[in-house]
């Protein structure tokens, strides 16, 4: 019997889990272009001009709270692009 090889085990920390999310060849690549940098994830991946106009887009009239749930902000956030106040 082989025992395969679990190939992720040979990353340290937090490249373990990014190989093991997006695999080996894509980690060596970003250990490439980001290694010795300190990065921090924004808790929104899009910007906010993408996200009011998505809003703008998909509103019916009616679905502030869906919107809301949807791209993670508040419907009082959601209601304020809306009036054009932010």
């Amino acid at each position: 019997m082989v025992l395969k090889e679990n190939k992720t085990e040979k990353f340290s920390l937090v490249y373990k889990e990014i190989a093991e999310l997006i695999g080996e060849e894509y980690t060596v690549i970003l250990y490439n272009h980001f290694k010795g940098q300190q990065i921090s994830f924004p808790l929104h991946l899009y910007s906010g001009e993408y996200i009011k106009k998505c809003i703008f887009e998909e509103y019916d009239g009616s679905n502030v709270r869906e919107l809301a749930l949807k791209y993670g902000f508040t419907e009082r956030w959601i209601r304020k692009i809306l009036s054009g106040k932010n």
